[in-house]
């Protein structure tokens, strides 16, 4: 089912939450709201919910304007963070809630239990109580409620938060393939940069209630459009600097540091985005590299990560893929941090 935001705006007093969102999901697709606390992407997901009305603009599902159907009239199926388990059901009690309360007959409601626990891998849970599960099991079986009633849409608000980091991997990639399977179109809302570029299809960055960057999510990580797009998604060293145009090329300067670029750009103040993996380090310099000294070094098992701080100036971290045959550089030892190849940077409009 598709959906499509109109001009959306919320305001509570003399504050606006969200200013003149427009946005379309195509059927099937999965949006993340990523954005900072407070910067609108919980009200936008309750707005679509139906819980909070906007203050103007229009909520499409299918192609009907929805803003005045109340929330349990429009076919939206929604994962809370705390998963909200009735404590004193059992597994197949609480997925079949639902169609309980929407009337649904017993052996109907059965036979949809039935055909949901399966798909989320708990239907030898089905006995048990809520505090009788791990995390993993929680959601999923909170999952299985959402789905039971056959959802128009998905919203899910921070859906694997409460998960310790190596269930929250598993289960990023689980969902996501769930989804995809079933083709519903979801809405996340998520402040976790790693699980929106893993899950999502698309992600709208919102700041300050705007939409600062839609798009894919390597479109996003690749190409941010703005000093807080290349500084929110993903780890990012910036280099303030210049744009000099000398026979038809470009140059990034800063300082008595200067760059060829790739490709042409105008003259004028500009914002050098490097990330980590896109820089090698080395005791050697080349005509592209930044000397510095190692200020502290982060060990990930994979990888080696390295504070760099530069003669110029600002910190950047290096990140290098760990080999056993080769030496991990120490704290206090100068190197010379260079791009990996002549399209690693980006020129970022100063702001």
């Amino acid at each position: 089912m598709t959906i499509e935001l109109r001009s959306l705006s919320k305001q509570y007093g003399s504050v606006t939450a969200l200013h003149d969102i427009n946005l379309r999901l195509e059927e099937g697709q999965f949006l993340t709201l990523l954005g900072p606390t407070g910067c609108g992407k919980t009200t936008l997901l309750r707005i679509v919910a139906g819980f909070v009305k906007p203050s103007s603009g229009q909520v499409l599902i299918g192609g009907k304007v929805i803003n005045d159907v109340p929330p349990n009239e429009r076919q939206i199926g929604m994962l809370f963070q705390n998963y909200a388990l009735f404590p004193h059901m059992t597994v197949e009690e609480n997925v079949g809630f639902g169609l309980r309360v929407k009337g649904m007959k017993r052996s109907a409601i059965a036979a949809k239990v039935d055909e949901v626990l399966p798909l989320l891998g708990i239907d030898h849970l089905r006995k048990r109580y809520p505090i009788q599960l791990s995390g993993g099991q929680q959601q999923r079986t909170a999952l299985a409620r959402t789905l039971a009633i056959e959802p128009r849409v998905l919203l899910l608000d921070e859906p694997l938060a409460a998960l310790d980091r190596k269930l929250k991997l598993e289960m990023q990639v689980e969902l996501k393939k769930l989804i995809a399977r079933l083709g519903i179109t979801t809405i996340c809302v998520s402040h976790d940069q790693d699980e929106a570029l893993t899950m999502s299809d698309c992600i709208a960055l919102l700041n300050g209630g705007r939409i600062e960057q839609f798009g894919s999510p390597l479109k996003l990580y690749d190409e941010p459009r703005s000093r807080f797009a290349a500084g929110f998604l993903g780890s990012s060293n910036l280099l303030r600097g210049h744009i000099r145009v000398d026979n038809a090329r470009s140059y990034f300067e800063a300082g008595a540091y200067r760059i060829a670029l790739p490709e042409v750009h105008t003259e004028g103040e500009a914002t050098l985005l490097l990330r980590p993996e896109h820089l090698c380090i080395s005791a050697t310099a080349s005509d592209q590299s930044l000397p510095g000294v190692v200020n502290f070094v982060t060990q990930y098992g994979h990888s080696m990560q390295y504070e760099v701080m530069l003669d110029a100036g600002p910190v950047f971290l290096v990140s290098v893929s760990r080999d056993r045959d080769v030496t991990p550089i120490a704290a206090g030892e100068r190197v010379h941090v260079a791009p990996r190849s002549p399209t690693a940077f980006r020129i970022v409009p100063h702001e």
